[in-house]
């Protein structure tokens, strides 16, 4: 009859582990076996057998696979939504670099690469071609080069959970991904971004779905922001800044946004469980903090 499968929930648990320490499978693996608090989260004795690397690896990707990662990111969000935990009174946009393994690529290689082909020499060799990542892009920003995906979010405001976000790779400018993230929703609501998001589709776009626009404003070579502009700008910095302690927590207390796995599906379930763990320890903080809970 085979070994008994394990529990869906504590493998479930071990995601959220993963994805909060930024371990790899095999440090996964390790850690379990070695920390208490794991087995405790866990609930599993120190008789109990520990999934190893492959187990966790292949109940990933299975999850990956049916697309339960988006699912279970938008039942925890209608959870929230249900309890007045998402507040509507505003929204914030912005976006993160995932930053994926790099590729030792030739020029030439780059270019087939970008052009949507696959260079013919890869082909002839399956290995190769299996540790090459065809979808991640460079760009660079603010004199930094980044390699891999982007994690493009909406934020709810008050409580700063993530309520909407869209995968990329990383060379898809910002104001790209906004079609993707505003909704029905958003009706009525103010909107925060940073100047990234200006341009007159963006703002036709707002109009489109009756959102108020509190993007920030944009100088130009010409015709630079005057007095009033900036002081408007100043104002929505104070609410658009919010977002920075999302990708900040992410950055630091989450160690970092890096993708281990190959290609786009697989950066997209990475930055789902990234997302909906995000939004766990945000739930916890703000039942400590704001005493708020759900019933």
């Amino acid at each position: 009859s085979g070994p008994k499968p394990y529990d869906p929930l504590m493998m479930f648990k071990i995601l959220i582990l993963q994805r909060y320490y930024n371990l790899s499978d095999s440090q996964l693996e390790f850690q379990i076996l070695d920390r208490l608090t794991f087995c405790r989260f866990l609930g599993l004795s120190l008789s109990d057998k520990v999934p190893d690397e492959k187990t966790v690896w292949l109940f990933r990707s299975v999850l990956i696979d049916k697309g339960l990662d988006k699912e279970l990111f938008e039942m925890f969000g209608a959870l929230l939504e249900e309890h007045g935990l998402i507040a509507h009174e505003g929204k914030i946009v912005d976006a993160s670099f995932v930053e994926a393994p790099k590729q030792r690529n030739t020029r030439d290689e780059n270019k087939r690469i970008k052009g949507g082909e696959t260079p013919e020499e890869w082909d002839e060799n399956p290995h190769k071609k299996r540790q090459k990542d065809t979808d991640a892009r460079w760009t660079k920003k603010n004199g930094e080069k980044h390699f891999g995906y982007k994690n493009h979010a909406k934020v709810d405001n008050k409580h700063k959970f993530i309520v909407k976000a869209v995968t990329t790779d990383a060379s898809v400018h910002d104001s790209q991904a906004l079609e993707d993230l505003i909704d029905e929703k958003d009706r009525n609501q103010d909107l925060w971004a940073d100047s990234a998001y200006t341009g007159e589709k963006q703002v036709a776009l707002l109009k489109k779905y009756g959102v108020i626009n509190k993007v920030h404003e944009k100088g130009y070579k010409n015709k630079p922001l005057n007095n009033q502009q900036k002081e408007a700008n100043t104002e929505k910095s104070k609410t658009r800044a919010r977002v920075e302690h999302v990708f900040g927590f992410m950055e630091q207390s989450m160690n970092k946004l890096e993708v281990r796995s190959i290609g786009i599906k697989r950066a997209k379930g990475f930055v789902n469980m990234v997302n909906l763990t995000y939004n766990l320890f945000r739930y916890e903080q703000v039942v400590r903090i704001e005493g708020i809970a759900m019933s």
